[in-house]
């Protein structure tokens, strides 16, 4: 069974930084395209980023130059810097995998992770 599990939210103040980390059962991660999303309360899910398997990223206008997604193939695990975080930054972040994947689309993901909470504090 292919688990995805997020760790490293919590509470910081405006203008901290936190880094997300999501690890992931895969035979074959490095071929998989890993991406962020984040759900506010009340809110759609969003797009936050992707990680291609090329090592390609690409990310939502609004984390543009704030946040970082790197992975470490040999651990499994993608990670998400974020910095200069904000109070509309608030959302359970979730990690998703989708096998050779541009990343483009929510629909793509075949694997989600269960979420972590980032609250921002203003």
């Amino acid at each position: 069974q292919v688990q995805l599990v997020e760790s490293g939210g919590g509470l910081v103040q405006a203008g901290g930084s936190l880094r997300l980390s999501c690890t992931a059962s895969l035979r074959a991660f490095s071929s998989y395209t890993m991406g962020w999303f984040r759900q506010a309360p009340g809110k759609e899910r969003e797009f936050v980023g992707r990680i291609k398997w090329t090592g390609t990223t690409y990310y939502a206008d609004s984390v543009k130059g704030l946040f970082t997604i790197s992975r470490d193939n040999a651990e499994n695990t993608v990670y998400l810097q974020m910095n200069s975080l904000k109070p509309e930054d608030t959302a359970v972040y979730y990690c998703a995998a989708a096998y050779l994947g541009i990343g483009a689309s929510a629909h793509e993901y075949q694997y989600w992770g269960q979420g972590t909470q980032v609250t921002v504090s203003s």
